[in-house]
């Protein structure tokens, strides 16, 4: 008994020990395996950061030495493709999300350009309850009612241009002479907010901050400057409001040592026109300008015509007031139940996506935004929630994500909240930027698109940048504090089409990202190693 027991544990060792063997051989096949599938899938790692697909590696060098040289702590983010066949060119953290600042216009326009169209015209109306009597007397009110038109004026010498001026001569021509209700300016075509989501509120006293009311006019903005005197103690303060819209409480006052720096403090009320001056000014300093946005730009914009008004010899009775659209629907204006006395037309979009993007305009691009929203929304999702009212600024994002999706590009994780670039929770990758101007080029509207953006070394916002390859790039400019980005097309040395996202983030040192923006692209137009065979022409 004891001697089979011996040999039974012996066999039951030797049993064991082969097994474990075996499984120690497997486990170190498999490491062995893996190992070597992790080496050959480094190179694809390392790619999805710097990567240069149809270029050199000479010139994937140098862009990344540009960047890793540059001594700052900031995010970059690069995306290049083709436009022949939208192949990666170079990309470096390209899928990455970054703010992208006024490059957010882009997507604005471009949209607006395709679904509305190169001459949709916004329409500016008059409406009264009936046709003026015999006596020219409108009975009740006279309602200015705005669609958004961004470039509505009071005054304008300009016959193509609409403005208040001419609406009210048309009144004259048939016939107008009192009103005998109140003049109102009527902003309810437009539903939700007037600011853009996630907007700074130190930002929303300055032009570039100003509300996107359905009934904008001026570009809701007004000039004030400041005049020193030459004795101590007094200073000029005037504004360009000739209707007194706004009111200024003058502290200025000037040094008496010719030496002392002048210092200028401005606030204005987040809701209402009272202006705050205070600084002093040395004697014998130049004066000094700046542009602010106007609350309720609607009354405004009625008080202006009401001016008009009365210049054409046009009595209104009653008083002058603003109407937006937070009121039960049953109440809201109906435009199909007036009667249109009078009406003028924008510039056709093709122009104002030129002056959006050229000069980065926030306003014309908020306004454009809710357009979008307001006439093509039915092409949005049904919105989630309690039945909350989704502004037209919602529903004109969730239309550039609709057209961004049909075009095949994702928008997963794309944070999309004003159309202007203002806000801070903008959100997008260098891809789906590049991939985007890919994708509108294909369109009708590409060429109008592309000629909206700003020319290097010619003009717009790139007028003084990239001189050494003026007018080879077409591209949005885009600029917050710390954050700075371009993206739009270029022409390389040996004509291959290229469009490209450059975006840098949380640049707080002493580096000019700007600066090294240029060098980049002007890296990328100058190639000299550019692979032939590979290039387009221009269209």
């Amino acid at each position: 008994m004891k001697s089979s027991s011996i040999t039974t544990h012996s066999l039951t060792f030797k049993v064991v020990l082969v097994l474990v063997l075996a499984i120690v051989s497997v486990l170190l096949l498999r490491t062995l395996v893996a190992s070597k599938e992790k080496d050959k899938e480094q190179p694809a790692a390392a790619v999805s950061k710097k990567s240069l697909a149809n270029g050199s590696t000479d010139l994937a060098s140098r862009i990344d030495s540009v960047i890793d040289e540059s001594n700052g702590v900031a995010r970059w983010g690069i995306s290049v493709v083709s436009m022949v066949d939208g192949s990666k060119f170079y990309e470096r953290d390209g899928d990455k999300l970054f703010t992208p600042a006024s490059n957010m216009k882009i997507y604005t326009t471009g949209v607006a350009l395709d679904l509305l169209g190169v001459d949709y015209r916004w329409r500016t109306s008059v409406y009264a309850n009936s046709q003026p009597d015999a006596s020219g007397r409108v009975n009740g009110d006279l309602i200015l009612y705005g669609r958004g038109s961004p470039d509505l004026v009071a005054d304008s010498k300009d016959g193509d241009q609409g403005s208040l001026a001419k609406l009210a001569d048309d009144l004259y021509a048939r016939g107008v002479r009192r009103v005998s209700g109140n003049v109102i300016g009527d902003e309810s075509y437009f539903r939700g907010n007037s600011l853009g989501d996630g907007w700074q509120w130190t930002d929303l006293q300055w032009y570039f901050g100003a509300e996107a009311s359905a009934l904008s006019v001026n570009g809701n903005e007004v000039d004030i400057n400041f005049a020193p005197a030459g004795k101590a103690g007094e200073s000029t303060v005037r504004t360009s409001d000739t209707e007194s819209y706004v009111t200024v409480q003058n502290r200025m006052s000037a040094a008496a040592d010719s030496s002392v720096q002048p210092t200028i403090g401005v606030y204005r009320g987040l809701s209402d026109n009272n202006i705050e001056v205070w600084g002093e000014f040395a004697p014998g300093s130049k004066g000094f300008g700046a542009r602010l946005s106007v609350h309720d730009p609607a009354l405004w914009a009625a008080k202006l015509f009401g001016r008009a008004l009365k210049t054409r010899g046009i009595q209104v009775d009653g008083q002058t007031l603003s109407r937006n659209s937070r009121v039960p629907p049953s109440q809201r204006f109906d435009p199909s139940h007036s009667v249109e006395l009078a009406f003028v037309q924008s510039q056709p979009m093709g122009e104002i996506a030129k002056k959006t993007n050229k000069e980065s305009n926030n306003l014309f691009a908020e306004l454009i935004l809710r357009t979008l929203g307001r006439e093509r929304g039915e092409m949005s999702p049904s919105p989630n929630g309690m039945g909350r009212e989704r502004g037209d600024d919602e529903s004109g994002l969730a239309v550039i994500r609709l057209w961004l999706e049909r075009s095949g590009i994702s928008t997963t994780h794309l944070a999309l909240h004003d159309g202007s670039g203002l806000s801070r929770l903008d959100l997008v990758t260098p891809e789906t930027s590049a991939r985007f101007l890919l994708a509108l080029s294909k369109t009708n509207v590409g060429p109008a698109f592309r000629e909206s953006l700003p020319i290097a070394g010619h003009d717009g916002t790139l007028a003084g940048r990239l001189k050494t390859v003026a007018n080879n790039v077409s591209a949005k400019t885009g600029s917050l504090t710390y954050d700075n980005s371009l993206s739009g097309y270029l022409t390389t040395s040996k004509g291959q089409l290229l469009a490209f996202s450059i975006m840098c983030n949380d640049q707080t040192g002493s580096v000019n990202s700007i600066r090294l923006i240029d060098q980049i692209v002007a890296l990328l137009a100058a190639n000299p190693d550019l692979p032939a065979g590979k290039t387009s022409k221009s269209e």
